[in-house]
């Protein structure tokens, strides 16, 4: 009686085991399409992503390329013309305080890299959990007169967007993680001061436990805004007379 006991549990044991592995392979089949292996898979979404980040850089080139041509046709009329030679420099220094220039110039750089993990009291944070310090960090730029400023190469501007995306931050649609780099083009001792200031903002990411580096540069390069701003619902307000 015993023996059948046992049988019947290991018949039992058995068909909890199969109803288990049936439903796991109908959830890998689910997930990473039926009769598809997961390595293959895999290799099939490193392949998609290889041909997308080619294509983008493609689309790059081909609009660096289009924006030299409009300069060199731009600059061609602004030698036949003076009123001309007038418009441009105020489109430049509109597009340069919205960002769509590519800027060099005198300013700081500040690296912030998340604590060693095994530091007490670190609890696995990073930089990634700090946005309201990253925020900080830019609005004190902004008040001591940068005129640019730059995190991970994204350039900061009146809409760029930052956000927490998982285990990165998004800036301007843009993955990005630790360590951040954090560029500012000004007065590069009035920058740092802001920065370096007694219980300050490095102060403060110190005490956190950041490893942080700031450095002053008298060539620093900050990319244009990338992404094209739209105006959907706003247009200009024409003033009564």
């Amino acid at each position: 009686m015993k023996k059948k006991s046992e049988i019947a549990s290991l018949i039992l044991v058995s068909v909890i085991l199969g109803l288990i592995l049936s439903i796991q392979f109908k959830t890998v089949n689910k997930s990473v399409g039926e009769g598809v292996l997961p390595t293959q898979r895999a290799q099939e979404l490193a392949a998609d992503l290889k041909k997308v980040k080619q294509e983008r850089d493609a689309q790059i080139n081909r609009i660096t390329e289009l924006e030299s041509e409009i300069e060199k046709y731009e600059k061609n009329e602004i030698d036949k013309n003076s009123y001309a030679e007038s418009l441009y420099k105020d489109t430049m220094k509109y597009r340069m305080l919205a960002g769509y220039v590519d800027l060099e110039g005198p300013g700081i750089i500040l690296e912030i890299n998340d604590p060693p993990s095994d530091l007490e009291f670190s609890n696995g944070y990073g930089v990634v959990d700090q946005l309201d310090l990253i925020l900080q960090i830019v609005s004190i730029l902004n008040a001591a007169d940068a005129e640019a400023i730059s995190i991970n190469d994204q350039r900061y501007t009146s809409f760029t967007e930052i956000v927490r995306a998982g285990d990165h931050i998004e800036i301007n649609g843009v993955s990005t993680s630790s360590p951040l780099v954090i560029k500012a083009i000004g007065n590069p001792n009035t920058l740092e001061s802001a920065l370096a200031i007694k219980r300050g903002i490095v102060w403060q990411l110190k005490s956190y436990n950041y490893m942080t580096l700031l450095t002053q540069d008298k060539e620093i390069t900050i990319p244009k805004y990338r992404k094209v701003k739209e105006f959907k619902y706003s247009e200009p307000s024409e003033e009564n007379s």
